[in-house]
């Protein structure tokens, strides 16, 4: 039985042709663990549009990753926030997951994006000492630094993470010339 009813406003049509992104409701949200359903009037192709935004075709995959969500959503006071989860879901399906590696690593983004942020929210609480504050301070820079780290995984993951170095080394020694440009030797010689 759900404690509240979703009084989130439904959100506009998208100009860019893009369907809202897929959501979740939750019953007992402070219990250790909720349990997911669809918000009402979204149950039609709800499941097929979560497997969609993970990449998967595994209803395991599905789960595990809507409890890791969960997890990351917590409020210090034990609820599992509904807002963020669905935030989550709609980082997840903007990274667009082809398989379970790349849903994975866009959870793993999501949930870390989430923890950078509440710890960014508890900056500005009034309640820590410098040293507190510091700490505080530096447990985001890490996080956010790691987020950039996992979308250039994603991108590598997703364009083969090929690159090209070239390297050039000259040396001109005391009395030498040198020539820069393009050479080529030719075959004759004089």
């Amino acid at each position: 039985m759900p404690t509240k009813p979703n009084k989130m406003p439904t959100p506009a049509p998208s100009r860019t042709g893009r369907l809202p992104p897929v959501r979740v409701a939750l019953w007992r949200p402070d219990a250790l663990v909720a349990q997911t359903h669809p918000p009402d009037g979204e149950t039609k192709n709800w499941w097929e549009r979560l497997n969609k935004a993970l990449g998967t075709t595994s209803s395991d995959f599905v789960n595990a990753s809507l409890l890791q969500l969960q997890a990351a959503a917590r409020s210090p006071f034990g609820n599992i926030s509904e807002m963020h989860i669905n935030a989550a879901l709609a980082m997840i399906e903007a990274a667009a997951p082809k398989d379970e590696i790349e849903g994975a690593l866009a959870v793993q983004i999501a949930c870390t994006h989430t923890a950078a942020m509440a710890i960014l929210a508890k900056l500005d609480s009034g309640f820590g000492t410098e040293r507190r504050i510091a700490a505080f301070g530096s447990a985001a820079a890490r996080l956010m630094k790691t987020f950039t780290l996992q979308i250039e995984t994603l991108r590598r993951l997703r364009n083969g993470g090929q690159q090209f170095v070239r390297v050039e080394h000259v040396h001109v020694n005391d009395g030498g010339r040198a020539v820069i440009g393009n050479v080529t030797k030719s075959d004759t010689q004089s």
